[in-house]
């Protein structure tokens, strides 16, 4: 049996028998996030959750779900995931993660972030300060839509700190899910480390450490966003956080980076960020590049780094996705229950 179909064929019996903390199978549907003007567009999301109905393998474009097109709602979820992806990435690149955190029982949010997706670059083309700030306002955007989602928002658990809500994101979009945990981006503070360890960083730095700043940084974490309440970083784009920023970082933080990470080099991102965040776990994965994180697209993609559907000889992304989803979701138990 294919690691990747695994939620789709053990029955619910096999489950409860076997006493396992995971549902058998999961739903998935488009959302769309309305924008309020010309300066807000509209935000896609893709929707996954635990779903009692029968779920199938269904190809996206260059990735797959395994899931039940708007497959009946369960009346309750464990909480809320939103996932961000990286630099002109897709809501659908992380399906396996997002499948595990659903067959779990949670409600998985991916967004397509506008202006930087597989189909639109526009915010890359603006300041640094525009890039960093727009990402986080566009996640904090998603949790207010579903919060406020008469079909969504009484089926969210809570408890006394309010609704249980999680942010998991990868590569840039590691950076926008710690900037909702409290980091402070210095678009100052890249500029500089291109400037002088640019030659050991050189794929970063010839892509988002190429914007240049207009502007002074920003003082305090204006981006924070309290509702967040845990936090898991996949190769996160971490050079630019302030090490006072991270030090202040007060919820759950989980890093995964790849060892052999060429676009965002962990030594000056995830290990930054580690050394700098109290209480931080971190994860270096060995013989792992840095789209080790997402799904494996069915035909080529390229990249500066080259093509995402490459691994080093030896990595098996599909195990290693397999256990990493269902580590993410201990981590998710373990943080927000």
């Amino acid at each position: 049996m294919k690691a990747a179909t695994w939620f789709c064929r053990v029955p619910l019996s096999f489950l409860f028998l076997a006493a396992l903390p995971l549902a058998a199978q999961v739903g998935w549907s488009n959302y769309e996030v309305p924008g309020k003007d010309e300066g807000t567009p509209a935000i896609t999301v893709a929707l996954y959750y635990p779903s009692p109905s029968q779920c199938r393998d269904i190809p996206m474009g260059p990735f797959r779900i395994h899931a039940a097109i708007k497959g009946e709602q369960e009346p309750t979820v464990k909480g809320l995931i939103v996932v961000s992806h990286g630099l002109a990435g897709s809501e659908l690149a992380h399906g396996r993660l997002a499948e595990a955190l659903a067959a779990r029982g949670y409600l998985v949010a991916a967004l397509r972030h506008p202006g930087d997706n597989w189909m639109d670059s526009s915010l890359l083309n603006k300041t640094p300060e525009r890039y960093f700030s727009e990402r986080p306002r566009q996640v904090g955007r998603v949790i207010d839509a579903l919060l406020a989602d008469p079909a969504w928002k009484d089926r969210i658990a809570r408890d006394a700190k309010g609704p249980r809500i999680g942010a998991m994101g990868h590569s840039a979009g590691g950076y926008t899910v710690l900037a909702l945990a409290g980091g402070v981006a210095d678009p100052t503070q890249s500029t500089r480390h291109c400037r002088e360890e640019g030659k050991d960083d050189p794929l970063y730095c010839r892509t988002v450490g190429s914007l240049r700043p207009v502007a002074q940084p920003q003082v305090g974490p204006p981006l924070k966003d309290d509702r967040v309440r845990a936090v898991v970083a996949l190769a996160p784009l971490g050079v630019l956080f302030t090490a006072e920023s991270l030090a202040k970082v007060q919820v759950p933080v989980a890093i995964h980076a790849g060892a052999k990470d060429r676009w965002l080099v962990p030594r000056f991102h995830a290990m930054w960020i580690a050394k700098n965040l109290p209480g931080a776990e971190l994860h270096m994965v060995p013989n792992a590049w840095h789209f080790a994180f997402m799904d494996t697209p069915s035909i080529p993609i390229q990249t500066p780094d080259g093509d995402i559907a490459a691994d080093p000889p030896g990595f098996d992304r599909a195990a290693y996705l397999k256990n990493l989803g269902q580590g993410i979701a201990d981590f998710f138990d373990k943080t927000l229950k």
